[in-house]
């Protein structure tokens, strides 16, 4: 864990936001009927973070070990681009993420909460577990949310990283302002 004026100055340098799915932005369920049809739960919050986060400039990526289609839906819902699925080695495809992105590693910012993500929080400059992460990717992360996954935590950590980069006034601007142009 870092300090919270270290904390601070890696959130200010965050460029790139890559998110594992399973467990971060879905509360790790995954619901099949019987013809083996998959779903998963979003959270609603995360997704209003992922629009504040390309708001405030942020390029924003998922990255997950499975593939399902409802994760491609979540992301063009979402206006995330880059989506790689079926990556159980997520270290190699993190480091493309980042190629793709044109932002090295250092102002990237990570969040995993089993044990795949842990090649990526040793290349990551922010490594962030959200709540209920397995105790590794706790002991190894930089940050731990109050939230747990597929409940707000990529929301907590937009915020967190928008305050920090003085952007945080800007983006509820934008947002009240798009609102109030949709009324």
């Amino acid at each position: 864990m870092l300090s919270k004026t270290a904390l601070t100055g890696r959130l200010k340098q965050i460029r790139f936001v890559v998110a594992d799915v399973d467990g971060v932005l879905t509360d790790g369920g995954i619901y099949m009927d019987n013809f083996g049809h998959e779903s998963k739960r979003f959270s609603v919050q995360d997704g209003m973070g992922l629009a504040m986060a390309r708001l405030g400039g942020l390029q924003v990526a998922f990255l997950s070990a499975r593939e399902s289609k409802s994760v491609n839906q979540r992301a063009k819902e979402c206006g995330v681009s880059l989506v790689m699925q079926g990556k159980k080695q997520k270290a190699p495809a993190f480091a493309e993420l980042c190629l793709q992105a044109k932002v090295e590693p250092t102002a990237t910012l990570y969040m995993g909460d089993d044990l795949l993500d842990l090649p990526v929080f040793a290349k990551t400059g922010l490594a962030v577990a959200v709540a209920n992460a397995v105790p590794e990717v706790k002991k190894a992360a930089h940050y731990i949310t109050g939230l747990a996954g597929g409940q707000g935590a990529v929301r907590e950590v937009m915020e967190r990283v928008l305050r920090a980069q003085g952007s945080w006034s800007k983006v509820i601007s934008q947002i009240l302002g798009h609102h109030a142009e949709k009324s």
